[in-house]
């Protein structure tokens, strides 16, 4: 059984992995080190986590354009997010994904982040625009 949700393709791509959800904003530059991988930059259960290979699932990007190269540093350093599912995408994150070869998602409906838990197994398919939570039975 699957639940799937319908959403905007900006990124063209496919990923399948495990999502972790994160409900606030995140900053590429600050909040997650493009030399770990890892979330250092958000306070509380957030840090300390890997993006590495998962599906990203956050409500929107903030802060500076660097973060545009922060992604792409994540993605040259294989340290990089699968794909990332968004409820609106800014400018610095559809840059970053598109240096960096990730699938982006946004306008998503019903709301991933009420739909979507950390540890889910997520297929996106951003050319369609369509994320699948892949739920056990």
């Amino acid at each position: 059984m699957s639940i799937f949700l319908r959403g905007r393709g900006l990124v063209e791509g496919l990923a399948l992995g495990e999502a972790i959800v994160v409900d606030k904003p995140i900053s590429f530059l600050g909040d997650v080190d493009p030399r770990t991988g890892e979330i250092v930059g958000l306070n509380g259960r957030f840090r300390g986590t890997k993006v590495t290979g998962k599906i990203l699932v956050f409500p929107h990007s903030k802060g500076s354009t660097v973060g545009s190269y922060v992604i792409y540093e994540l993605s040259r350093r294989k340290l990089a997010p699968l794909a990332m599912v968004v409820r609106k995408a800014e400018p610095i994150i559809i840059v970053g994904c598109v240096l960096a070869g990730i699938p982006l998602i946004d306008n998503v409906t019903p709301d991933p982040l009420a739909n979507i838990r950390s540890g889910d197994n997520v297929r996106v398919d951003a050319y369609r625009g369509i994320v699948e939570v892949l739920v056990d039975e």
